[in-house]
């Protein structure tokens, strides 16, 4: 069998080619670090997923954590690959020199991050949501915090989570019920219950660190009235050793369809005098805070879908090129040899749908991260700054179009397998269940749909949508004169200025008192401009591929350049031209849902 993981031709030319992730290390913090570097790094990414990530993802898929004597009972592998994972230094690898990192871009920790998500996305999901603890704590915690809490997360000694979700409140965060209570050396006292909360309780680490939002005693009501809490499962003395155990137990586990391995838990805080909490930052700016954990987390999303959809189109390709079946309609000799079913017309364009899904999505995914580099690191003021506003306007794309569409990438993989593609012999199936919880994780995309419409594309005065149409018209520009993509570079320009006009229309009418109305396919909306958003990125691969598809390049190098091309070509043939129809009806402004009356239903 094949790499079924990553295909790292199209890697090497998202991030070399089409990214110039080379560009980074004229950054200071990235001064140390080259393309030897990089493609180092994740040469020991796939090294470990491969021998130690992948081998037991069916063991543990098969074998689930349980709720045994008190305690989850995890699969001993899962511990094994956690150690490899950061003796690698993969924990700390985007962090400081100072805590023991390796200030590596945050692009390089994505494509090694789709890589490990490939292998076991359920392993992954633990180190990746302690990161994300930990950035926050890094960035918004005090100095005492700083140094109890960091280390030992970025060393996997400490895990971490992030505690949100209500029973009674859901998505609403609003509604959270979850009190603290001042102490009087300082701390807090937390009681609620909390739940579908992803590692909120194991054996891998020496202790959880969880991220509590909780509402102190006589706070406003709302999101407004919400603070954020430290509150680790083991208190940790000054001098770091671990204390007694907090009054944070685990309620019982959720067995999901999906990401089998990761413990999603119910956690009740305060069952007897009360959690310890640590107040983080100021009152009542909790959500403030703790929406950078979210905003990372649903980047994470995204690349976690991308690494579900593209292996699970790598199985099918492989599974396609090596099963004979039937032959052509006009072939009626039985006698003769069958045909590898890519040899189908059916499974090609199948095969190429997938293609599109994928590979758009880990391009769109890597220029996220690319974004969120020279934000957070540029050299230039002016330029991080326009970095800063093209990721806040593409976060709702970024964790809900590839959720979306890679998923789809899964059921063509299961469907390409036939009946086997059904079965649990074959890993499709399980790549699918894994997938499908990414549309709702980090927020459904209704709640991005409303986040994309509702605030980012008017924020600033429209400035982020303004730069974002300004990046795709500079690719429209160089492109309309080339012949062989002058098709493509018209229908973007077309789409382009129709999702302007739906744009306006949508944001007028906010304005107008009809915001509930303009917001009722926002959905939608979100769909036709992650659509544009794509076909821009696969436009940009094409030309590239275009320029690179030369006699003097190897035969391998060439087929993989028309492979990108035909992608391309399906991506406007095939799907940019839905997002008519969605437009057509968003500007109509229709009324069909909005008015529904439950009681119809």
């Amino acid at each position: 069998m094949s790499n079924t993981l990553m295909n790292f031709q199209d890697l090497n030319f998202l991030l070399y080619d089409i990214l110039d992730v080379e560009k980074l290390t004229a950054y200071s913090r990235f001064n140390d670090h080259s393309r030897e570097t990089f493609d180092a790094t994740i040469e020991t990414a796939y090294s470990i997923a491969r021998d130690w990530f992948a081998p037991c993802a069916a063991k543990l898929d098969e074998h689930e954590p349980q709720f045994i004597d008190g305690k989850v009972d995890i699969i001993p592998e899962v511990s094994a690959a956690l150690e490899q994972y950061y003796e690698a230094g993969f924990g700390s690898a985007t962090h400081d020199y100072e805590l023991g990192g390796m200030q590596l871009p945050f692009t390089v920790s994505v494509a090694c991050k789709a890589i490990f998500g490939a292998a076991n996305m359920p392993i992954l999901s633990y180190p990746s949501l302690t990161n994300a603890n930990a950035n926050v704590i890094r960035n918004f915690g005090s100095e005492q915090q700083k140094q109890r809490y960091l280390a030992p997360m970025l060393e996997g000694r400490f895990m971490g989570t992030m505690a949100l979700t209500e029973p009674q409140a859901g998505s609403s965060l609003s509604d959270i019920k979850t009190t603290a209570l001042p102490a009087d050396d300082g701390t807090y006292r937390l009681s609620g219950n909390k739940i579908f909360i992803s590692g909120g309780d194991h054996e891998l680490s020496e202790n959880i660190i969880h991220l509590v939002l909780a509402r102190i005693q006589g706070a406003p009501e709302g999101v407004k009235g919400l603070s954020l809490f430290i509150v680790p499962k083991i208190l940790v003395n000054e001098d770091g050793s671990l204390g007694e155990r907090n009054d944070v137990n685990l309620a019982g586990l959720i067995h999901k369809m999906g990401w089998r391995g990761t413990t999603s838990t119910m956690l009740n805080f305060g069952e007897k005098e009360g959690a310890v909490g640590y107040l983080v930052g100021e009152p009542n700016r909790g959500l403030l805070y703790m929406f950078q954990m979210m905003n990372e987390a649903r980047i994470g999303v995204g690349v976690g879908a991308v690494s579900q959809g593209y292996t699970s189109y790598l199985h099918a390709l492989d599974y396609a090129r090596n099963r004979p079946q039937g032959r052509h309609p006009h072939e009626k000799d039985p006698t003769t040899a069958q045909l590898p079913i890519t040899a189908h017309s059916d499974i090609k364009r199948m095969l190429l749908a997938a293609k599109s899904y994928v590979e758009g999505s880990l391009c769109l995914s890597l220029y996220g991260a690319t974004l969120a580099d020279t934000h957070a690191h540029g050299s230039d003021p002016v330029e991080a700054k326009r970095a800063g506003s093209l990721l806040d306007i593409l976060t709702p794309i970024l964790k809900s179009w590839p959720s979306k569409y890679c998923l789809e990438a899964n059921a063509i993989a299961i469907q390409v397998h036939g009946g086997y593609g059904y079965t649990r012999e074959y890993p499709v199936e399980r790549f699918y269940r894994d997938n499908r919880l990414n549309p709702i994780h980090e927020g459904t995309e209704g709640i991005q749909a409303l986040d994309l419409l509702g605030r980012k594309v008017s924020m600033q005065n429209g400035l982020p949508y303004k730069l974002l149409s300004d990046e795709i018209q500079n690719t429209v520009a160089a492109c309309k004169s080339i012949p062989q993509l002058a098709e493509f570079a018209d229908a973007l320009g077309k789409s382009k200025a129709l999702l302007d006009t739906t744009t306006q229309t949508l944001v007028a009418a906010m304005r107008d008192s009809q915001a509930n109305l303009a917001l009722t396919n926002a959905t939608l909306y979100l769909h036709a401009f992650g659509h544009v958003v794509v076909a821009w990125l696969w436009l940009r691969q094409a030309h590239v591929a275009l320029s690179g598809n030369q006699e003097s390049t190897g035969h391998e190098r060439r087929l993989f350049l028309k492979g990108k091309l035909s992608a391309c070509r399906y991506f406007y043939r095939y799907e940019l031209p839905q997002i008519d129809a969605t437009c057509n009806l968003l500007q109509s402004m229709d009324e069909s849902c909005f008015e529904l009356d439950p009681d119809w239903l």
